[in-house]
């Protein structure tokens, strides 16, 4: 960390000099490691300075030695973020940097370099999102790619969708598609993986990840739009032309249209009931990103079924004791925030207590192992449903929130809003492809 402090616009002397800053590095990291696996240190601290942020990237081939811990030995990429105080997307740089650094492909591409040159050029492509797109676009979809998207374009237009949202893990290696045919629409790509990213000019206008393990494909395309939505991407009351297929299957072989309001009337009846008004749409979409991997890999291979209800603070306390002493207590709010990557694998470690994860709307998380008492829930659920649903349906209803479940039998991810069910992950996903 020493190396890159030293290549970093900072103090020689001073409280903010570049010894007193390795020193609270350090000693951060001795209570709580910046590890985030995959090979990445993430060491970060906020700090009165008048940039907004500092980052310096180092790779050290052979690994780290640190107080003889194993984790050290396997670091192969050190990212140093320094942030001002006064910067309020602090969190949300962290989640995104967490996002892309879990991303196997992105960090094989850094470390493989051999030039200093090279780790550089690697370096500008990965934080511009565009990591080795130039140099690997895939060629020209065949005839069958072409006749799928001219009849999803004339679908798409004949049927007024204002929206076209591709789902780009068809193409491995970048999807490329002619910004003319489609200057239009809304162009919105969906991939699993945070380096697939924009591989031409004019397409697309945005990007959504959203990771599916499902062999239902219309799972992720109710997840890609649920984003949409509480990002302002998509509009409640707009249609959306879905064009998709296998994943690295290189071919186009689906083309659906969603009237949105029709898709989620019995959950939403309009745009501004999605959220309550505290909770962040990154918030949402973070705690989704856990569910789905919790539905999917459990914990240590054991099935895990869990709750997250996000919400007001004092809405919800009326609805909820401790059944545990409090895991997140007494820790600092950026420290115990959901968006804070390091929180993964303490959320997924305390995913096999009883009771609810209650989330504040901008993250934080207030408790673990929390009892639900909302008054009654009577209206009848599906079949194979239960009292953890049960319970996520209630408080819903009995507060302003969003209540997210994670069924260990089926693996079904499952949301709640006002008592009204909207499936994310459907069931019997364990073990598919």
């Amino acid at each position: 960390m020493s190396e890159l402090l030293a290549v970093s616009p900072l103090e020689e002397e001073g409280p903010l000099s570049r010894k007193n800053l390795l020193n609270m590095l350090l000693e951060r990291e001795s209570s709580m490691t910046t590890c985030l696996g995959n090979g990445i240190l993430l060491p970060h601290l906020k700090l009165p300075i008048k940039r907004s942020y500092i980052f310096a990237v180092g790779r050290c081939a052979d690994g780290l030695e640190y107080e003889g811990l194993k984790e050290y030995r396997e670091i192969r990429l050190i990212f140093l973020l320094l942030a001002s105080e006064e910067e309020d997307s602090y969190l949300n740089v962290l989640a995104a940097l967490g996002r892309i650094f879990h991303d196997n492909v992105l960090v094989d591409k850094l470390t493989a370099t051999t030039t200093l040159e090279s780790f550089r050029d690697q370096t500008k492509m990965c934080f511009g999102g565009v990591i080795g797109r130039k140099q690997e676009l895939e060629p020209k979809p065949d005839n069958f790619n072409q006749l799928v998207l001219r009849e999803s374009i004339k679908i798409a237009k004949g049927v007024r969708c204002t929206s076209l949202m591709v789902f780009g893990d068809v193409f491995p290696k970048g999807v490329e598609l002619d910004s003319e045919t489609t200057e239009d629409f809304n162009t919105i790509l969906v991939t699993q993986s945070a380096s697939e990213s924009p591989t031409q000019e004019g397409f697309p206008d945005s990007f959504i990840q959203v990771k599916s393990f499902s062999g239902n494909r219309l799972s992720q395309m109710r997840s890609a739009i649920l984003i949409g939505l509480t990002r302002g991407i998509l509009q409640y009351d707009e249609r959306v032309c879905c064009i998709g297929g296998l994943a690295k299957s290189e071919r186009f072989d689906s083309i659906v249209v969603v009237d949105i309001k029709e898709e989620f009337q019995a959950v939403f009846n309009k745009q501004s009931d999605m959220l309550p008004s505290c909770v962040k749409p990154e918030v949402m979409e973070r705690v989704l990103a856990i569910a789905t991997e919790l539905a999917v890999e459990g914990r240590e291979g054991k099935p895990v079924g869990c709750i997250f209800v996000l919400g007001d603070a004092d809405d919800l306390k009326p609805f909820i004791k401790p059944l545990i002493l409090n895991p997140f207590y007494g820790y600092r709010d950026e420290d115990r925030n959901i968006l804070n990557p390091f929180m993964d694998e303490t959320v997924k470690e305390y995913s096999s207590i009883d009771g609810a994860f209650i989330v504040r709307g901008d993250g934080v998380l207030l408790s673990a192992g929390s009892l639900i008492h909302a008054p009654d829930y009577q209206h009848e659920l599906p079949s194979g449903l239960g009292t953890r649903h049960a319970a996520g349906a209630a408080i819903s209803l009995a507060a302003d929130c969003i209540s997210i479940i994670v069924s260990a039998s089926t693996g079904q991810v499952t949301l709640f809003r006002r008592g009204q069910l909207l499936p994310i992950i459907e069931k019997s996903i364990r073990g598919a492809p």
